[in-house]
């Protein structure tokens, strides 16, 4: 998103947008149909104990720190010191990396629909030969893309965002009311538990992948000054922009379920498979390679802009002497030349692990949770170090703030967020009751392993650090504790 001029303020209405356009992603509404209507349950829940706490507290500290580097590392460096701010922002940027094969994944079950037998695009989408190549071709262009130059890839976003998310959405409950109102018989009871049966741990795995879904509203945090009024105007478009959200969400699931029984939803392929379906109920299955293509353009330029995006933030961050000067090098344009080919690296090797998985629903899946995990630690620490910031930096100007008076406000805030993220990010170690992920414990090991080694690093590499690292033209701001 380009920065805007100051004589142009956001809206309420625009900012809300803004918002959905960064969250919404369709790849997700097959493993939330699994739940049927206690699906909205949880998306429910996770948008009033995670969705509407991260944007509240992303907008404080953003405008708390809007002239300084650093994004979350500067927010929780502040409170808890330089080596765990730089473990926030390792992990915004691992997490990121990680969550490259599964949306990919999404992106090549989306080709495989672009033919016109079913029956032969289903097998196509479930092999795994076919997946992985397809994920590394589309990764490795878009990487070396990425070094070009990538100025004209925001345009390239907000089209793909438009035709592959939103107008597939609209699409997608049009579909169903005309289903239904044609005397289509709905394969998703309504009849059934609004609340979800909570004795039953391994049927709630799924669900808190739902905090993946509304992750990144934190990057929307920076907007807040851009606004009239952000106190009053900030909220709202919160609200609005999680209401829009929410209700795509459910919606979207409830259109799946209703075309697709339970019993046959598979987490990679259902929504092309509905897509498919309603299609044919109407008599108009030309359409399906359409929306396969439309599909795959969101994925790809959903991509194309992330590859390069959360990588910028952690260079700036080691050029202020935190990584080797290896991975400080950019090319003649500036671009972060060696941090894009390690994350590359990093995305192959993972790619790599459909030979061991039982099938691609099973990698997808075991490599979703993995990205819930680290971005939930990443959370966890934002919405400490908020409470944290309150005391330590009282006195320091906040454009937008949480309550007008005294902190109650903040720590109800923050505290329902940090639990929420906690239930979440334990709830994600355990196998989901509705996959075969083959052995627990493979299963087992990728997480707590995966965990380990992600944590770990930054710890590792910040003993190693040097003096030498510190790049001479780097104007990394020193924090506050530091000019005392």
């Amino acid at each position: 998103m380009s920065t805007l001029t100051k004589s142009l303020k956001l809206g309420v209405a625009t900012l809300a947008i803004m918002n959905v356009t960064a969250v919404v992603s369709l790849r997700g509404l097959p493993a939330e149909a699994e739940y049927g209507i206690s699906s909205a349950f949880y998306y429910l829940f996770a948008a009033i104990v995670f969705l509407i706490p991260t944007s509240f507290v992303a907008a404080e500290l953003a405008a708390m720190f809007q002239d300084k580097q650093g994004g979350v590392f500067r927010w929780v460096g502040e409170a808890f010191g330089k080596r765990i701010g730089f473990l926030a922002i390792w992990l915004q940027w691992v997490e990121s990396t990680i969550w490259y094969p599964t949306v990919l994944t999404f992106g090549a079950v989306s080709l495989a629909f672009i033919g016109m037998d079913s029956t032969a695009d289903m097998s196509l989408a479930s092999n795994k030969i076919y997946t992985l190549v397809v994920v590394l071709i589309i990764y490795w262009a878009a990487t070396f893309i990425s070094l070009k130059g990538m100025g004209w890839v925001s345009k390239v976003a907000k089209v793909g965002g438009l035709i592959g998310t939103i107008i597939p959405a609209a699409l997608l409950v049009l579909l169903a009311i005309i289903y239904l109102a044609s005397g289509g018989k709905s394969q998703m009871n309504f009849d059934g538990n609004f609340f979800p049966d909570i004795t039953k741990l391994d049927n709630l795995v799924l669900a808190s992948g739902i905090f993946l879904f509304y992750a990144g509203m934190e990057m929307t945090g920076i907007h807040v000054k851009e606004m009239d009024n952000p106190s009053k105007n900030y909220p709202k478009a919160v609200f609005l922009g999680a209401i829009i959200t929410v209700l795509i969400f459910v919606l979207g699931t409830f259109s799946l379920g209703i075309i697709i029984p339970q019993k046959d939803i598979n987490l990679t392929q259902s929504l092309l498979v509905g897509f498919d379906n309603y299609f044919k109920y109407i008599h108009m299955s030309w359409l399906s390679p359409i929306i396969a293509i439309a599909l795959a353009f969101g994925v790809l330029a959903g991509v194309l802009t992330w590859v390069s995006g959360p990588s910028k933030g952690i260079f700036a961050v080691g050029k202020a002497g935190y990584l080797p000067p290896v991975m400080q090098k950019s090319n003649n344009i500036g671009v972060q030349k060696n941090i894009l080919l390690i994350q590359g690296g990093i995305v192959t090797i993972l790619s790599l692990l459909f030979v061991v998985m039982p099938s691609v629903q099973s990698f997808y899946q075991i490599l979703s949770q993995l990205t819930v995990l680290l971005y939930l630690i990443m959370y966890l620490l934002m919405f400490a170090a908020a409470i944290y910031l309150r005391y330590n930096m009282k006195d320091t100007p906040r454009p937008f703030r949480l309550g007008k008076r005294g902190n109650g406000v903040m720590w109800i805030v923050s505290g329902v967020g940090f639990l929420g993220s906690l239930l979440a990010f334990v709830l994600s170690f355990i196998p989901p009751a509705q996959i075969s992920v083959g052995s627990n414990a493979v299963w087992y090991a990728v997480l707590f392993i995966g965990c380990i080694i992600v944590v770990g690093a930054p710890f590792v590499i910040y003993a190693m650090r040097k003096p030498s690292w510190i790049d001479k033209g780097s104007e990394f701001e020193p924090f506050h504790w530091e000019q005392k």
